[in-house]
């Protein structure tokens, strides 16, 4: 298959050029022209990229890739053996975060809602594959400790939980995968009784507590292992090549 090929099939699927990210979206390190395999997973740490080599893949596709916004620009250190490894091996990399977050089908936040078996509903902040608030039904009678619960059967990750005083059964769940925790005012005015993200901040609580929302922080990459793996899946069948996703372990 031939590398810009599937890359402009992945720039459609997914609007690359339509959001105002903190990063470049597609092909960030150009390497050999033909791709019979494709690693994919959630961050291009070293430790994927030695993954990728041993594995003789063609192409590595992540969601966290590199050059993000106010990063220092200098090649040395860790971002240097990264590249070398990558220009060394004639590796292809490409990335997709937030375009990654939003798509309707393949993407983070879908993946989520598939995995905890949520009804979507809309889009806070956004049409659906566009914003990256979503919104839906979760399976009756889910209080704060059930839906934690299953969080943690789904994800295989206990989330931290900000209990809301005087709340009760969950009717209605907001979530945003990754770093979204300052998004709770957004999902707390579209009527969400918790809010779902990866990480927290301190401040989260306070916000939680005082605006009356749960807040249930379930793993920055705990939650964005999905929509990587769906795209990679999707590349396999439409171009008939080899696909594998390496879960390399992040306890943030």
């Amino acid at each position: 298959m031939e590398r810009d090929r599937l890359v402009a099939a992945c720039d459609r699927l997914l609007d690359a050029t339509s959001f105002q990210d903190y990063t470049l979206n597609g092909l960030q390190v150009a390497g050999r022209s033909k791709v019979r395999k494709v690693m994919s997973g959630v961050t291009a740490c070293q430790a994927l990229l030695d993954e990728a080599v041993a594995w003789k893949a063609d192409l590595v596709l992540v969601h966290h890739g590199y050059f993000w916004k106010n990063e220092p620009v200098a090649i040395s250190g860790m971002k240097r053996r990264r590249l070398h490894t990558l220009l060394v091996n004639d590796l292809n990399l490409l990335a997709y975060h937030l375009p990654l977050d939003a798509h309707v089908e393949l993407g983070n936040n879908a993946e989520l809602a598939r995995l905890l078996d949520f009804e979507v509903t809309g889009c806070a902040d956004g049409e659906l594959g566009k914003g990256l608030v979503w919104l839906g039904n979760p399976p009756k009678g889910l209080d704060a400790e059930t839906l934690a619960g299953l969080l943690e059967q789904r994800l295989a990750r206990r989330p931290l939980v900000i209990e809301a005083p005087g709340k009760g059964e969950i009717r209605r769940v907001a979530w945003c995968t990754g770093g979204a925790q300052d998004m709770i005012t957004t999902a707390f005015e579209a009527g969400a009784d918790a809010f779902i993200s990866g990480e927290i901040s301190e401040r989260t609580t306070h916000l939680a507590r005082e605006l009356g929302i749960y807040y249930l922080a379930a793993g920055h990459h705990a939650t964005e292992r999905y929509g990587v793996q769906a795209l990679g899946q999707w590349l396999g069948k439409k171009f008939d090549i080899e696909h594998r996703f390496v879960d390399i372990d992040n306890p943030a």
